[in-house]
């Protein structure tokens, strides 16, 4: 409230200001610089804030933050109406200003949706626990014992677009790993995230774990404070479009985690069996088109081409996909030309672009060169084929005879996923519990000093691994 009193003080005093022209820019910026101070210093303290419930949250037990995760799924239970209601308003405002199909797939949330994203905050309470792992545990001389044990990073900063469904998703990932977490949803889903965030809030208020490790931002000027806070935030999860995704990774110091584009192929091979093909090509284009890991170009072996590209085209124009082939695809079946910039493009719609190749080789070319390192597929019955293909395309996940729909971390089996990393340092792929813990080396002795480890006379280490209890 003190912050909204004094951006409104400044204002009015401003107004009643009689200024010369260069007066009213001299004053016009310093209230701009004065509003962005107060923006600065009012995020620095949600910062700390969050930091502190973050390091409280991080030494309780197991127990406490399954128990504090159970409660945030009951809250959200108790407040579907609400979050139902909140979210059909966000979709209306979002249909009126031309919101495209696929980001109001993402942002639509009904009550089949919601309640998957429940069962998945549950999910998450029954994995095993990722804080306090014994990773090393090693004599290096008697009484002198080192241990890596795994530990929270700390406060994570989420921005994503319009995606609410991620709020649970990452909040319950990050209970469970010990880490706060600063949320920053995008203006289609400002209302969704709201009752979102209060229902999340009301459930931990019940338990251990305060309220303050959950925190929303909700105007996009603080987007560019939270990059600047590398003092308190420990890493950023950019989710969203490929050019929102670049600007974070450019503006921040702060460690980034994810990926800018999801431009996924599926390669069917000579020896393809065309009937399972064809059911992995649509289910990969079609399941969910908005998904960054649905398939954007299909490569077909010129040998297979004439009797698996009809079959395919059938199945695929009958779930209304617009197809754009290269001339020999274009022979075979009628269809739209692709241009070289639909190589290089992520529809997130029912498009898909299709070329034929002459060999495998080609095909791992094509992709290492327009792919972005998401997830490809090869559909093959020639084993020796699948296993160069998984060797030598460049992506965080290389799936054989199978949808490239099954790069997510549920499906995993990590109970949710924070977003998927295309780099290629750990973590990569769908990212959970894994990617948000750290760890730390605790060494403990009884006066040991380096000193007598050194020089003419040197104590040897014995370097004795010990179990991991």
């Amino acid at each position: 409230m003190d912050i909204l009193l004094t951006r409104t003080t400044l204002h009015l005093s401003l107004k009643d200001q009689s200024c010369t022209k260069l007066g009213l820019y001299a004053a016009n910026r310093e209230m701009s610089m004065t509003v962005s101070q107060i923006a600065t210093s009012s995020l620095i303290e949600i910062a700390q804030v969050t930091r502190q419930a973050a390091r409280e949250l991080g030494m309780l037990s197991a127990a406490a933050r399954n128990d504090a995760i159970e409660a945030i799924a009951q809250a959200l239970e108790s407040m579907m109406p609400e979050i139902l209601t909140a979210n059909s308003a966000d979709c209306q405002a979002a249909e009126a200003e031309g919101i495209s199909k696929s980001l109001y797939a993402r942002l639509k949330l009904d009550e089949t949706k919601l309640k998957g994203a429940i069962a998945g905050v549950r999910d998450v309470g029954r994995l095993p626990d990722p804080v306090g792992k014994l990773e090393i545990h090693r004599q290096l001389d008697r009484g002198l014992i080192l241990k890596r044990v795994s530990c929270p990073l700390g406060v994570l900063g989420i921005i994503f677009e319009a995606r609410p469904d991620a709020v649970m998703q990452i909040t319950s990932l990050a209970i469970k790993s010990g880490n706060g977490v600063i949320l920053k949803g995008g203006k289609e889903a400002i209302r969704s995230c709201d009752a979102l965030v209060k229902a999340i809030r009301l459930g931990l208020a019940k338990t251990d774990v305060s309220p303050n490790v959950v925190q929303l931002l909700t105007t996009r000027e603080e987007i560019s404070t939270l990059l600047k806070l590398d003092e308190y935030v420990d890493l950023i999860i950019p989710r969203g479009s490929n050019s929102f995704v670049r600007f974070v990774q450019e503006n921040t110091r702060i460690p980034v985690l994810g990926h800018a584009e999801g431009i996924c192929h599926l390669y069917v091979d000579a020896t393809a069996e065309i009937t399972k093909a064809v059911d992995i090509a649509v289910d990969a284009k079609t399941q969910y088109p908005a998904a960054c890991n649905a398939i954007e170009t299909l490569l077909i072996h010129k040998s297979i081409a004439p009797d698996f590209l009809p079959l395919a085209a059938a199945a695929l124009k009958g779930r209304n996909v617009e197809l754009r082939g290269d001339d020999r695809a274009r022979e075979i079946v009628e269809m739209s030309p692709a241009t070289q910039t639909d190589w290089a493009t992520e529809y997130s719609d029912l498009i898909l672009s299709i070329k034929i190749v002459d060999s495998l080789a080609d095909a791992i070319a094509h992709i290492n060169t327009y792919g972005s390192r998401h997830t490809d597929a090869i559909v093959t019955e020639d084993n020796e084929a699948a296993k160069v293909f998984l060797a030598q395309v460049d992506a965080a996940g290389v799936y054989h005879n199978c949808s490239t729909r099954f790069a997510d971390g549920y499906r995993y089996g990590f109970g949710a996923e924070v977003g998927i990393s295309t780099q290629k340092m750990p973590p990569r792929g769908p990212v959970g519990l894994e990617g948000l813990v750290t760890y730390k080396y605790q060494l403990t002795g009884d006066g040991h000093i380096v000193e007598s480890y050194s020089g003419k006379n040197a104590k040897p280490f014995h370097h004795q691994d010990l179990p991991l209890e």
